[in-house]
């Protein structure tokens, strides 16, 4: 176990996910400060389950994702534009005084059981959902005049199954119930499941959304 910094939003970060931060609040300034002293800069992104990023007083969950910081600019007045980019998942322990900032006790969570369990045909069905969800979006945005973004066929890289789920659950425009659900899940092939639903939420509401 360690103890980290943490930064508290509103939405999930899922590794491998890019995450770009505009810093303004002093207590996040004093946390990108310390971080930056470090040779991996990083700290911890955790979902807030009630309250507001700004302030502080509120709730959190207990699944995080280390988030490590990949670029950063100092824009003035003790501001800073971070990208970075979510790394492993961590359990939160117990969370300690915000001093100046969210600080916890953490340690790696790694899955229950081996990722190899899933084959690569298991994708297939998956990966054709996610190409009829884009159709679907993009007849929803066709109405507005606004372009679809392409996405790429990454499946047949030689990736692993874990890494294929993360890299899919982040082009899936979900809620962030359904994003902690997968980054909860305990294993690679429950993960998969909690996507197939995921997929299966936001496709009823597309099409839901294109009834005249």
């Amino acid at each position: 176990m360690s103890v980290i910094p943490m930064f508290p939003l509103g939405s999930v970060l899922l590794p491998g996910e890019r995450l770009p931060l505009h810093i303004f609040e002093p207590r996040y300034q004093a946390l990108v400060h310390d971080c930056l002293k470090q040779d991996d800069p990083s700290f911890g992104v955790v979902l807030i389950a009630r309250g507001h990023e700004a302030g502080g007083g509120d709730v959190r969950h207990d699944v995080a994702t280390t988030a490590h910081i990949i670029g950063h600019e100092s824009i003035g007045d003790g501001r800073y534009l971070l990208e970075c980019v979510g790394g492993e998942r961590i359990r939160i322990d117990a969370w300690l005084p915000d001093d100046p900032y969210p600080l916890a006790d953490v340690r790696p969570w790694q899955d229950e059981d081996i990722e190899s369990v899933i084959a690569d045909t298991e994708f297939d069905t998956t990966w054709a959902r996610v190409e009829d969800l884009y159709e679907l979006i993009g007849r929803l945005e066709s109405t507005e005049n606004i372009a679809t973004p392409g996405f790429p066929d990454f499946l047949s890289l030689p990736i692993s199954a874990a890494e294929k789920i993360w890299s899919l659950a982040a082009l899936i425009p979900m809620g962030q119930s359904d994003r902690l659900d997968i980054l909860s899940a305990p294993n690679a092939r429950s993960r998969k499941t909690a996507l197939d639903d995921a997929i299966e939420n936001v496709t009823a509401v597309v099409q839901f959304r294109l009834q005249p």
